[in-house]
């Protein structure tokens, strides 16, 4: 699990690659139905943690991002790459947790299903 207060980093421990170097938690109701909506972007170095979500929406979002999925021991489930506005994505089984981050960081990372996340402080 990710620190109880925002913001952290976020790094794959399996590949040793930075995900977030400032991520911040929605660990609430209103923080994950909000999510990423209504905002342009998501910065370089930026993410955010949903906490007990299994699956995601991007409506009213007006950008791509990556989706990670996580199980509850914060290993990667199912990675969405560059996941569209407007769509739904699915964890798939195990799924617990989701890391949303800037599109392509997933990719560059090498972060796939089966690697594990560790967390640290916001740099």
């Amino acid at each position: 699990m990710p620190p109880t207060t925002s913001p952290f980093s976020v790094i794959n421990t399996t590949r040793g690659t930075t995900l977030a170097t400032h991520a911040d938690l929605a660990d609430n109701f209103w923080t994950r139905f909000v999510g990423l909506m209504f905002r342009r972007r998501l910065d370089a170095g930026r993410g955010l943690y949903l906490e007990r979500s299994a699956s995601i929406h991007a409506f009213f979002m007006f950008f791509r991002f990556d989706a990670v999925f996580l199980d509850r021991d914060d290993r990667v489930t199912k990675v969405v790459h560059a996941m569209r506005p407007w769509t739904i994505a699915f964890g798939g089984r195990g799924a617990k947790h989701v890391l949303e981050l800037p599109a392509g960081v997933a990719r560059e990372t090498g972060t796939e299903p089966g690697d594990e996340l560790g967390y640290g402080p916001a740099e």
